[in-house]
C-alpha cells in the first residue's frame, strides 16, 4: 500500500490563511460559498444543456454533436483525475493540518490532489469555450469560483485546485478539438440512427 503524501509543505500556510479568513467572514457569506461549493457543479450541467438546445434549435447537426460531446469530455476528465488521485495519495489538508473547516473533513483515503470539483468545472468550461464563446466565458468564471470555494471551505490546498483546473483544460481542449474537426462526419453517421432527434429539431 502506497504511503500518503503530505502537501502542506507547498502551500499549507496559504491554506490556513484562507481557512482562517473564512472563520472571520459573516455567516451569510460563508453559507453562500459553502452552497456554491456543494451544488455549483449543477450550473455547468445547465450550461451544457443550454448549449445543446441552442445548437439543435439552429438545425446544425455538427454543432449539436459537438455540444453532446461536452458532458462526455467532462466525464473523461474526471476519470483521468481519479487515476491521478490514486497515484498521488495526498492527504486532505483539513486532516493533515487538523484545521477546523466549513465543510466536514472527508474520510481518510478520500485523496486531495487534484481537486475533482476543479477538474470537472475546468473541463466543462474549456469544452464549452469551443462550443460557444459566451457560454464558455460564463463557465470559465464559474470554474474559477468553484476552485476558490473548495479552498475556502477547507477541502483542498490551493495547489490542488490549480492542478485540477490544469488537468481539466489538458483533457478537454485536445479532445474537443478533435470532435470539432470531425463533427460533420460524426453528424452524418448519427443522423441515420436513434440519436437523430438530439441533433435536429423535430
Amino acid at each position: 500500500m502506497q504511503a500518503s503524501y503530505d502537501g502542506s509543505s507547498l502551500d499549507g500556510p496559504a491554506y490556513l490563511e484562507v481557512v482562517g479568513l473564512a472563520h472571520r467572514t459573516p455567516g451569510w457569506a460563508d453559507g453562500l460559498i459553502t452552497a456554491w461549493s456543494a451544488y455549483g457543479l449543477g450550473v455547468f450541467a445547465l450550461l451544457m444543456l443550454l448549449a445543446w438546445w441552442r445548437a439543435r434549435r439552429a438545425g446544425t447537426p455538427a454543432a449539436a454533436v459537438t455540444t453532446l460531446a461536452v458532458p462526455l469530455v467532462t466525464v473523461l476528465a474526471f476519470g483521468v483525475n481519479s487515476l491521478l488521485k490514486s497515484a498521488v495519495h495526498e492527504n486532505r489538508p483539513c486532516r493533515q493540518l487538523h484545521a477546523i473547516t466549513l465543510e466536514a473533513c472527508p474520510a481518510p483515503g478520500d485523496w486531495s490532489f487534484p481537486s475533482n470539483h476543479a477538474v470537472i468545472a475546468s473541463a466543462a468550461a474549456f469544452a464549452l469555450l469551443l462550443v460557444s464563446r459566451r457560454l464558455g466565458l460564463v463557465a470559465a468564471v464559474a470554474a474559477v469560483l468553484m476552485a476558490a470555494s473548495r479552498v475556502w471551505v477547507g477541502a483542498h490546498y490551493p495547489h490542488d485546485v490549480l492542478a485540477g483546473l490544469l488537468v481539466g483544460a489538458l483533457v478537454a481542449l485536445p479532445v474537443m478539438g478533435a470532435v470539432r474537426r470531425h463533427g460533420g462526419a460524426l453528424a452524418t453517421r448519427l443522423e441515420g440512427g436513434p440519436l437523430r432527434p438530439l441533433l435536429t429539431p423535430a
